[in-house]
């Protein structure tokens, strides 16, 4: 169990990865509780953002609730196997993440805000796990889109990690980097906790604010 644990923990090379596949893994056509069309489209005046906290069932739960939110979706990203499969990321043989993507309009909330959701709603200190859940598709990630969410992120981290190791906690292990292909994960993935209310959520904060617009 150690031992595979510990494989399971350490992102594998892209030529050892798994070969994936050319087409797309089927998934959901619309948002279990929006009802909108769950697709990469963009409305106009919107922007993406995308995260990875740990296991993103209760992540994508996280950012649906929030006012300016259009559209949410998990998947896979930041590994090196096309098309993956749930069971595939597993393994830890496609370095992918599990990823939230996260659709809003940034006239009714910012990425800063977004920012503070992911800082606050994970422990972004333990590497490639997140609480019981070890692999390296569980690390923390924030993933740009510009260098303006680039810029919002580091500063960002600046602010929360002396809060952080102020409460105990170790250095910051959040890798930051442009934003990869994204690959929608399956149909039953998709508001996993709205289809299953009842169903499991490892996410835990560390209780640490992090002080977005406050001056603190």
């Amino acid at each position: 169990m150690f031992l595979l644990k510990r494989k399971k923990a350490e992102m594998i090379a892209a030529d050892e990865a798994l070969p994936g596949r050319d087409n797309a893994i089927p998934t959901a056509e619309t948002h279990f509780v929006s009802g909108r069309a769950l697709t990469l489209d963009v409305p106009a005046d919107h922007e993406v953002a995308m995260f990875g906290m740990g296991c993103f069932w209760g992540v994508e739960r996280m950012f649906w609730k929030l006012d300016g939110v259009y559209l949410t979706m998990v998947g896979y990203a930041a590994g090196h196997t096309p098309n993956p499969t749930y069971q595939e990321v597993c393994t830890g043989s496609t370095g992918h993440n599990e990823i939230v993507r996260v659709v809003y309009d940034p006239a009714v909330i910012s990425y800063e805000e977004l920012l503070r959701v992911f800082w606050e709603g994970h422990d972004p200190t333990q590497g490639m796990r997140q609480g019981n859940d070890v692999g390296t598709q569980y690390r923390s990630g924030i993933y740009v889109f510009n260098e303006a969410q680039r810029a919002a992120a580091e500063e960002t981290l600046k602010m929360f990690e002396p809060r952080l190791k102020a409460k105990g906690y170790g250095a910051v292990t959040t890798e930051i980097r442009d934003a990869p292909e994204f690959y929608f994960a399956e149909d039953y993935h998709q508001q996993y906790l709205a289809k299953n209310p009842a169903g499991y959520c490892g996410i835990g904060g560390t209780g640490v604010t992090c002080p977005i617009g406050t001056g603190a």
